[in-house]
């Protein structure tokens, strides 16, 4: 019998592979037409060989726009080239000629956030005809429009010295020239790329004059005339050569993870599709997740007796330490003759352990992996005499100001305040990941409507009725909208994760999300931080 775990991954595959052809075959076939390669073909040239490449955002507007914008058209994530961690956003070209949708831009943002955050060199590979006119509403104004793009360039530049390379592999049009201009290295192929503010078309619109496209803005023009771009090469393969002899050249990191390729976990992934319970609401044991993920399997625990729903330990993942704060999944027996506490909700004791455990490792600078499967924190009377409000803020406190990396991974649910303290996306994560089980709401479905329909619902029974057929159909409705809200697919869609991971390759992803991490050496507050604010040089 299969689980739930190895359903919903299946299904999330199948999407993903679709979404991975982009524009489609025939799109495909054109750019190979015009003499270019796709933009997921750039970034597997691009990369070291026999390297992960950590995508962000694949799923991102897959549900909008009649399914016309996979990837919102620009493939973004993290690669490693010549063994150095670096951030990707590269232009699909076969979408919509590359054009920015709304989402484009987000998805943009987040990788600039994510290299400003990690101090990772970042590398565009732009093939993109600019703004797609018929949703420039959501792309082109706001604090968070397209302008913010060039304004994270600029940072970049003159403050954070974050190396940008940029390729113009294609079209480069109107305000999105900005992009390559405001990088420190702009490459153009030969024949195919062009770089203006204006097309020949806009030329001859505003200004009369017949010019091609080479001469107006071509690389030639631009490497031999304008002095705009830096280096003319003769082909993509050749551009992406020169990207990685670029690389090479820049100064090594500040900061060089302890990296042990030849670690191991302590247990096999594949058997966590038969550890995961296949409904969502019984338990499991997390120890047990754990060791297929860290090294050895080893977690040496935090105040293993105090407050057993919540884990704290220290272990390592490819030889970079970690300190591992998660939620136990199953009920544990109260201390000193207290009563059963539930697995997955966060006590008055458990916030302030946590809180102490993330604040000792700010001190000692260990990033931190925050493994969720929470429902929250606990009401009622017990726990609000306990103070769990204060408790609570302690907790979230701590998570906010910790200057150390934070990685997340949801494996179950992700509920309430409870995913708020468990850094949740809102509290700046250095990455978010979800396995396909991944369930983020402010609450489950039937919590949600005992909450709205539960008073109709008693009133109902009290007076030995059934509801009527509206208040049925209310409750049906709420149901399936809050499932629907509640697939990790939904999630992803929207940019609340960075990208869905499945369990045999858990491991894998958070280790390049360390590694990643590793190269900033802190603080890790907010997408970027200028070093003279706390006190440092610039």
């Amino acid at each position: 019998m299969s689980s739930r775990l190895a359903d919903v991954s299946a299904a999330a595959r199948e999407l993903e592979q679709r979404l991975r052809l982009g524009g489609g075959p025939e799109k495909i076939e054109r750019q190979h037409r015009q003499g270019k390669l796709t933009a997921r073909e750039r970034i597997a040239r691009l990369k070291d060989a026999d390297t992960a490449f950590v995508e962000f955002g694949l799923l991102v507007a897959y549900d909008k726009y009649n399914g016309e914008a996979p990837a919102a058209g620009v493939v973004t994530g993290l690669v490693h080239v010549g063994g150095r961690p670096c951030v990707v956003v590269a232009n699909d070209a076969t979408v919509k000629a590359g054009s920015w949708w709304p989402e484009t831009i987000g998805k943009i943002l987040r990788a600039q956030e994510c290299a400003m955050r990690c101090h990772l060199p970042i590398i565009y590979l732009v093939d993109s005809a600019g703004v797609n006119l018929p949703y420039q509403g959501g792309v082109f104004p706001g604090q968070y429009g397209a302008a913010r793009i060039f304004y994270y360039n600029s940072l970049m530049r003159r403050y954070l010295h974050i190396p940008q390379i940029a390729a113009v592999m294609g079209p480069c049009i109107a305000g999105g020239a900005y992009l390559p201009a405001l990088s420190d290295e702009i490459l153009m192929v030969k024949g195919t790329s062009f770089m203006g503010l204006g097309g020949p078309n806009l030329v001859k619109g505003a200004t009369g004059a017949a010019i091609d496209a080479e001469t107006l803005g071509g690389a030639s023009t631009h490497t031999g005339i304008s002095a705009v771009a830096h280096y003319a090469v003769e082909d993509d393969a050749a551009c992406l050569a020169k990207i990685r002899d670029l690389i090479g050249r820049l100064a090594p990191p500040e900061r060089v993870a302890p990296y042990d390729p030849d670690a191991a976990p302590g247990a096999d992934p594949s058997t966590l599709y038969d550890l995961l319970p296949n409904d969502h609401r019984m338990q499991y044991d997390m120890h047990a997740v754990l060791r297929t993920i860290l090294d050895d399997g080893a977690l040496d625990e935090f105040q293993p007796d105090i407050a057993r729903e919540m884990i704290c330990g220290d272990a390592r993942i490819e030889g970079m330490p970690v300190g591992v704060v998660a939620n136990l999944r199953h009920l544990v027996k109260g201390a000193h003759g207290a009563g059963a506490r539930f697995g997955g909700i966060i006590y008055t004791e458990s916030a302030e352990k946590v809180a102490y455990f993330i604040q000792r490792c700010d001190r000692h600078g260990i990033p931190l992996l925050f493994v969720q499967d929470v429902s929250g924190f606990m009401v009622g009377k017990d726990a609000e005499h306990s103070g769990i409000i204060r408790a609570g803020a302690h907790f979230v406190e701590a998570m906010a100001t910790t200057s150390v990396p934070k990685i997340v991974l949801t494996l179950n649910h992700a509920s309430g305040a409870g995913y708020y303290a468990m850094a949740g996306q809102g509290f700046d994560p250095d990455f978010i990941f979800s396995w396909p089980t991944g369930r983020m709401a402010v609450m489950e479905g039937e919590s949600a409507v005992q909450a709205v329909h539960g008073p109709s619902l008693e009133e109902a029974k009290k007076a030995g009725f059934d509801p009527s057929d509206d208040l049925k159909a209310a409750v049906e409705a709420m149901r399936a909208d809050y499932e629907h809200q509640l697939d990790a697919r939904f999630a992803a869609a929207r940019g609340y994760v960075d990208t869905i991971v499945y369990p045999e390759d858990t491991r894998t992803v958070l280790g390049i999300a360390l590694r990643a991490a590793w190269q900033n050496p802190g603080p890790h507050l907010g997408p970027f931080v200028l070093p003279s604010r706390l006190g440092g040089d610039e």
